[in-house]
């Protein structure tokens, strides 16, 4: 290399890394590092806090899923007069979500015991999917409200479907369960906080 060919190498502008390139690698670096830090913690994302808890359940007013219908009677919507003078448990679910369906012998098997109402909020479905998705698998709800644009669910403060509330008879939400009930939730976690509302305690 001569003089005047080391001279230029020494005075080119070297070449710099365009930011787009690496803006994924930073994305990706950042959401390993939150996920890494939620891992260490053993946060449980079912036990988010609501900022709904302990207050009165949301003025909601939703009309039934058109033609959905038990033992031969149409399944009434729902509004808030409904969550008053009896315990309530409600579940929103959506006939898409597949974990709604892996946590439904759940919600079976609490329509089984009493002391309690079970209400639905149908998050953006069809209502033909609703029926076909209850027709299927069973329909453990006493209500069924269509919210069919989501607001309904967005007052509840719902982060995503299924989510399960507890609300006491006197329509206050006593218990937000995040995610799909497993058989290990089911029997460690929400029956034991339904009980607590059940008596009062």
């Amino acid at each position: 290399m001569t003089d005047s060919e080391d001279q230029d190498a020494k005075t080119a502008p070297k070449r710099r890394i365009p930011v787009l390139v690496l803006l994924p690698v930073i994305v990706f670096s950042a959401l390993a590092g939150l996920f890494l830090f939620q891992l260490t913690l053993g946060t449980d994302p079912s036990t988010i806090p609501s900022a709904l808890i302990g207050k009165p359940a949301p003025d909601s007013q939703l009309p039934g899923v058109p033609d959905l219908v038990a033992d031969g009677q149409p399944v009434p919507g729902f509004s808030k007069e409904d969550l008053v003078g009896k315990v309530s448990v409600v579940n929103v679910f959506a006939s898409w979500c597949v974990p709604c369906r892996q946590e439904h012998p759940f919600l079976e098997d609490l329509a089984t015991r009493e002391g309690f109402q079970m209400i639905g909020i149908n998050y953006k479905d069809k209502p033909q999917n609703a029926r076909r998705f209850l027709g299927s698998l069973g329909n453990p709800y006493d209500f069924v409200g269509a919210d069919e644009n989501g607001r309904t669910a967005i007052e509840w403060g719902v982060y995503g479907v299924p989510e399960t509330f507890i609300v006491g008879r006197d329509g206050t939400i006593r218990y937000k369960f995040i995610g799909p009930l497993s058989a290990e939730t089911y029997e460690s976690t929400f029956l034991p906080e339904l009980e607590k509302v059940l008596t009062g305690s």
